[in-house]
Order: structure tokens, then C-alpha cells, then sequence
């Protein structure tokens, strides 16, 4: 049976509507690099006229943001591994579903966002015991708001996908120095975009899609992660997140971005960083 479609979408980020679109039309190949069944169901309830808006989804945009998941998903099971009572971090979460991708039934989960989207995951997701929602205006609001919440004793992992770029540098050195402090031994792996597309978002430029994107004021290319050791003296090791190996051309070149000289140094990053204990 067709689930019902929600009669009134919350103020949402499109970006959040976009990303969701691509990754559950990934999902619903039968060769997908990524099961999102959470996400299939999200776009068959929500009441969004997602070709209309969007366009048609494009499967290399599709695979790749998918691949950015999986990469994001890699790390946290990683730390899981490590930590199977840990607390996940997920800020500005949007209509993410990596929850219920990598949840291994210990974990405690904290989704970090502004209330319409938290409304929206509320209504639509299921949820248990383990799942916590926490309002924070994560770009004006200090981080005390939601980080005071957490109990770092069991672990913590910090996840920032799709969120750091629309932010100001100098909140985000804020932002990454705060979790330092307030996670000893902790780790932090968030994604980036150039600074050369920083600067085309900046000026106006057009998606996959044909629609304007929205300005991304901050960006980083690989040569920039050195000087993320001087926000905090709690920062103790910086490396970069490979995509996985996807399928055929696209996620072939995907993995191997980094080896190619022209884009090599203009790519999007996914860089983790560890904290030293306290």
C-alpha cells in the first residue's frame, strides 16, 4: 500500500529536499551502492512536487551524493566498532536516514537542527528510546545549546553532512574548537566544498538541476586542512575520508578524485578529525 502523502511540508531547506530526492532515487536501483529504504519512504509521504522543483534526478548526482553517505556511514560504524555504546552527534541533519543504516541497537543518537525539520523527522521517522532531538539555530546559536546535553563518558562522534559550508569560516573554527573541548578523545568527520565553488555559489551559479545554488560562504581545499590544527590544541589529527568505489565510470572516477590532477585541488572534502583525550 502507497503510504499517504503528509498534507503541509514545514519550512524545509530545498537543499535538505534535494539531497533526499537524489539519494532515494539511488535507492531504488537494483544495483544501488546504498540501501535507503527510510529515504524511498520519505519521498513517497512527502507533499513536495520534487520533479517539478527539482528536475529529473540525475543518477551521477545521485550515486555521488549516495557514496558521501556511505562514506559518512564507514566512519561512524568505525567508531561504533570502537564504541558500541557511543553517542552519534547528527548537526543540521536535515532529512538525513543514516539512523537507521548503521544502528547496531546500543548506540544513542542526537539530531541537532532547527524545529521544522526536527518536527518533520518526528512525524515521519520512526523513533525509539535512543533517538534524541535538540532545536539549536546551529549557525547563531553558541554550542553549548545542544553539546551540554551529551554525556561524552561512553564516546562521541560529531557528523557535519552537508551543513559546514553554508556557515561563516569564522564560525566554523568556532564550532569545530567547541567540540574539542567538550569531547576529549572524540572525533568530528564533516564535508566541504572548494573554494573555487564556494565562490561560483557566491556569484550566482546553477546546478545539476538548473536551479540557482544557495551561497555557501565557506570552502576548503586539501592544502587548507593544516591550519584546522590551530583552532584547537585538541585537534591531534586531520585525514581525509575517501569515497568508497562506486559503479561504473562514475563511481570509479568518485573514489579516485584525489589522484586527478585537475580537480585534485578542486574537489569536495570529507575530513575527520580526532581529539585528544582529556
Amino acid at each position: 500500500m502507497q503510504p499517504p502523502r503528509t498534507a503541509a511540508l514545514p519550512e524545509v531547506a530545498e537543499t535538505a529536499l534535494w539531497t533526499l530526492y537524489h539519494r532515494a532515487a539511488e535507492a531504488t536501483r537494483k544495483d544501488t551502492v546504498l540501501a535507503d529504504p527510510q529515504a524511498v519512504r520519505l519521498v513517497a509521504q512527502l507533499d513536495f512536487p520534487f520533479r517539478h522543483r527539482l528536475g529529473r534526478a540525475r543518477p551521477w548526482v545521485a550515486q555521488a551524493l549516495a557514496l558521501r553517505s556511505l562514506a559518512f556511514d564507514d566512519v561512524v560504524r568505525a567508531f561504533l566498532s570502537e564504541h558500541p555504546d557511543g553517542t552519534v552527534i547528527a548537526l543540521g541533519e536535515g532529512l538525513e536516514t543514516t539512523f537507521w543504516r548503521v544502528d547496531n541497537g546500543r548506540m544513542r543518537w542526537v539530531s541537532v537542527d532547527l524545529p521544522d525539520p526536527l518536527a518533520l523527522r518526528a512525524r515521519l521517522l520512526p523513533r525509539n528510546a535512543r533517538q534524541h532531538l535538540v532545536r539549536c539555530d546551529i549557525g547563531r546559536e553558541p554550542d553549548s545549546v545542544w553539546s551540554r546535553s551529551v554525556d561524552p563518558s561512553r564516546g562521541v562522534v560529531v557528523t557535519a553532512q552537508g551543513l559546514l559550508m553554508y556557515l561563516r569560516e569564522d564560525r566554523v573554527r568556532q564550532m569545530l574548537a567547541a567540540c574539542a573541548e567538550t569531547f576529549p578523545g572524540g572525533t568530528m568527520v564533516f564535508d566541504t566544498v572548494s573554494r573555487r565553488f564556494s565562490r561560483r555559489t557566491r556569484s550566482g551559479a546553477r546546478g545539476p538541476g538548473g536551479h540557482v545554488l544557495p551561497p555557501m560562504p565557506w570552502g576548503m581545499d586539501p592544502d587548507g586542512r593544516v591550519a584546522l590544527k590551530a583552532v584547537h590544541p585538541a585537534i591531534t589529527e586531520i585525514r581525509d575520508v575517501a569515497l568508497p568505489a562506486g559503479r561504473g565510470p562514475t563511481g570509479l572516477l568518485a573514489s579516485r578524485l584525489s589522484t586527478l590532477p585537475l580537480l585534485r585541488t578542486n574537489r569536495p572534502l570529507i575530513t575527520s578529525l580526532r581529539f585528544s583525550p582529556a
